[in-house]
């Protein structure tokens, strides 16, 4: 088995659910899925937004779309904190001694409410007319809870996700318009322990998992190992 130690993440998790064997074949043998052509236009609208979100954090002034959203709540105030828990290196981190294992996540921001307590915020940008909260997106804000709480802080078992959509009605004009919606969902970071056990409990097993039936690439490889 590789020797590194094992870290996981949100995207590690979900690929858990999405399949098995692609989980372990990735994480435990180094093979992964044919990788998607990289969104870059998507990491620079979020290079931007942490940099404007920043600008409102130094000044210690609400966000607009906060206010204009209703959202009783200010940007976490700590840069020097935030930035670590942003780093893909570093991020929260919680290091379980009888798994010997890590779990990591990397957020773009973090509320904090007028009673002190916290949630994740995510930037997601689309070109979808209506946002979709997804499954994934679920599971990473309940992770992120979960990660808070496990450094002490508080919660309000909520994740912010903040959708900035490209807005095709009124034109380019050498700008790329965006609306901008705010969607509050209810978090649960009461299975995520569990999740965690069986991933890294199925990473320490020498036999491949079966693929998920719902898997292409598991399907794929069924289909190579009888021929």
């Amino acid at each position: 088995m590789n020797s590194r130690p094992i870290k996981l993440s949100p995207n590690s998790l979900n690929l858990y659910y999405e399949c098995p064997l692609c989980f372990w074949l990735e994480k435990r043998m180094g093979i992964r899925r044919p990788q998607p052509y990289p969104y870059a236009l998507n990491a620079a609208v979020d290079v931007l937004l942490k940099e404007e979100f920043d600008k409102y954090r130094k000044k210690k002034e609400l966000h607009p779309l906060l206010v204009a959203h209703n959202v009783p709540a200010k940007l976490f105030p700590n840069q020097k904190l935030l930035d670590e828990w942003r780093n893909n290196y570093k991020g929260i981190r919680y290091y379980d001694p009888t798994l010997d294992a890590t779990l990591f996540g990397a957020v773009d921001d973090v509320l904090e409410f007028t009673d002190g307590s916290l949630a994740p915020l995510d930037y997601k940008s689309t070109g979808s007319r209506v946002p979709t909260v997804y499954d994934r997106f679920q599971l990473q804000m309940d992770i992120y809870t979960f990660l808070l709480e496990k450094q002490g802080y508080k919660t309000m078992r909520k994740g912010c996700l903040a959708f900035y959509i490209v807005d095709k009605e009124n034109g380019f004009n050498d700008k790329l318009p965006f609306r901008k919606e705010i969607h509050m969902i209810d978090t649960d970071p009461s299975y995520v322990q569990g999740l965690f056990e069986e991933a890294v409990n199925l990473l320490r097993k020498e036999a491949p998992a079966t693929h998920s039936p719902d898997c292409q690439y598991g399907r794929w490889l069924g289909e190579l190992s009888e021929l």
